[in-house]
């Protein structure tokens, strides 16, 4: 007999601010760019528990590449709200020193991937998600028939 997983729904909510936004072009707008390799570090300053239903995350969050054809930081703040007891272990889980949940950590990297596409195209960079690769069609082969039809 096959087991059912019961997935605790998240009684919390996430709402991420940011205050601040760093980029930078590194490379010369004549040369082009060459192949890079981008690295991203999320880092969760502290879980910082004010009065009421409420924890705050300050976060930063750094793209680098390299070469160092850009660089690109922001700073801010993750809010979260909702039941007491869940915020206390969310609190408990950084006393600790323990992971936050997924949920948090996850909210907040949405938002800061999403606001670092828009910054890497102003600055004509590559952006710091990894692009689908569409396979180049050699000459004289014949095409593959797709394994999927819409």
């Amino acid at each position: 007999m096959k087991e059912q997983m019961n997935q605790e729904k998240t009684r919390f909510h996430v709402n991420v601010f940011i205050r601040d936004v760093s980029g930078e072009r590194l490379w010369e707008i004549n040369r082009p760019i060459p192949p890079v390799k981008i690295a991203t570090n999320l880092n969760l300053i502290s879980v910082q528990k004010p009065e009421g239903n409420v924890i705050e995350v300050p976060f930063v969050f750094a793209i680098s590449y390299n070469p160092p054809v850009a660089q690109i930081s922001f700073k801010g703040r993750a809010r979260i709200t909702g039941d007491k007891d869940e915020l206390n272990k969310i609190h408990a889980l950084y006393v600790e020193k323990k992971a936050p949940p997924p949920t948090v950590v996850q909210a907040i990297s949405n938002i800061v991937f999403l606001e670092s596409v828009l910054i890497s195209r102003t600055l004509n960079i590559p952006p710091p998600i990894p692009l689908p690769k569409v396979p180049i069609a050699l000459s004289g082969k014949k095409r593959r028939e797709p394994t999927y039809r819409a």
